[in-house]
């Protein structure tokens, strides 16, 4: 079965914030990525509100049909949208609040003990749990400790390596994905992935659950428009429209 599509929004926030107001409008633009054929809406409403704001996430959960993915370092105020929200998944990311963007995946060694805590509460709520990670087999295996139903491979140095020689940049993946079957970890993966490279990536990991594209996909439609983008991504990843 072909990995779901998970429309990451952030980007539409931006360019409302840049000017104020309310154009372009987020909550229509997650209708229409749904109308278009995205699988899921993803956000990541980070403590200083540059792009996503804690009130539209709590907008987008009234509105969104298909699986709502909420982004985000787990302190006590992304735990409490979680909470009342319930999406159906929670993406656990290791950002500090500063950082431009997520770069770099959790050590699920070091923080074994804390991400154990945090996953058993969210998955109290029945919301399903992911890890943002990278390709070390050994923060793999320590993902499965912490009781995660799923990770996210970060692919931005698979995005970054894949234009000298797509083969080596797949290849940890794919060593990677194994080691997450083995484990019974679901896979998800984000960051970098466009047009170019979603479709070798995608074949070459078919345990491959769900990708989050924002920044190429919202960049791609800028030129080819939102319902092409979003159509032209499905079948990079397989689905027949």
């Amino acid at each position: 079965m072909a990995a779901k599509l998970s429309v990451n929004i952030n980007k539409i926030a931006t360019l409302r914030n840049a000017r104020g107001g309310s154009i372009p409008d987020v909550i229509e633009a997650a209708r229409n990525c749904e109308l278009f054929g995205a699988d899921g809406i993803t956000v990541h409403p980070r403590p200083d509100e540059r792009h996503i704001t804690t009130a539209d996430t709590y907008a987008l959960a009234k509105i969104v049909t298909t699986e709502f993915n909420i982004e985000g370092y787990p302190d006590e105020r992304f735990l409490r949208i979680i909470e009342d929200i319930r999406p159906a998944q929670a993406t656990l990311v290791p950002d500090p609040p500063g950082v431009l963007t997520s770069n770099a995946g959790w050590d699920t060694l070091k923080h074994k003990n804390f991400l154990v805590d945090i996953i058993q509460r969210i998955k109290s709520l029945g919301v399903r749990t992911s890890l943002f990670i990278e390709t070390d087999a050994a923060l793999i295996e320590g993902a499965q400790l912490t009781g995660v139903d799923r990770i996210e491979f970060y692919t931005g140095p698979y995005a970054e390596h894949f234009v000298i020689n797509p083969a080596a940049a797949i290849a940890p993946y794919i060593a990677a994905s194994k080691i997450a079957d083995q484990c019974k970890l679901g896979i998800n993966a984000g960051h970098d992935l466009s047009l170019k490279n979603l479709n070798y990536f995608s074949k070459n990991i078919p345990s491959l659950l769900e990708v989050s594209i924002g920044h190429a996909l919202i960049s791609d439609a800028l030129y080819l428009g939102l319902e092409n983008t979003i159509k032209m991504y499905k079948r990079e990843l397989g689905f027949g429209i």
